[in-house]
């Protein structure tokens, strides 16, 4: 899934990590993320993630 790296910065600003893939979804929604960048986070695994690296690297999986 190709999702452009600087709209998930944008959404996944102010996200306190460690943080659950609950808490990513929520931020991402409040900042009015694309529909790309939520479809992307909504099929991450529900796990814990260190930091938008952590996530960046799990939806690179999807592709």
């Amino acid at each position: 899934m190709a999702v452009n790296p600087i709209e998930m910065q944008k959404a996944l600003g102010g996200v306190n990590y460690p943080a659950s893939k609950k808490e990513i979804v929520d931020q991402a929604s409040k900042h009015k993320a694309g529909q790309e960048v939520m479809k992307a986070l909504d099929s991450l695994p529900d796990k814990e993630y260190e930091s938008p690296a952590a996530i960046n690297k799990e939806v690179g999986r999807g592709d």
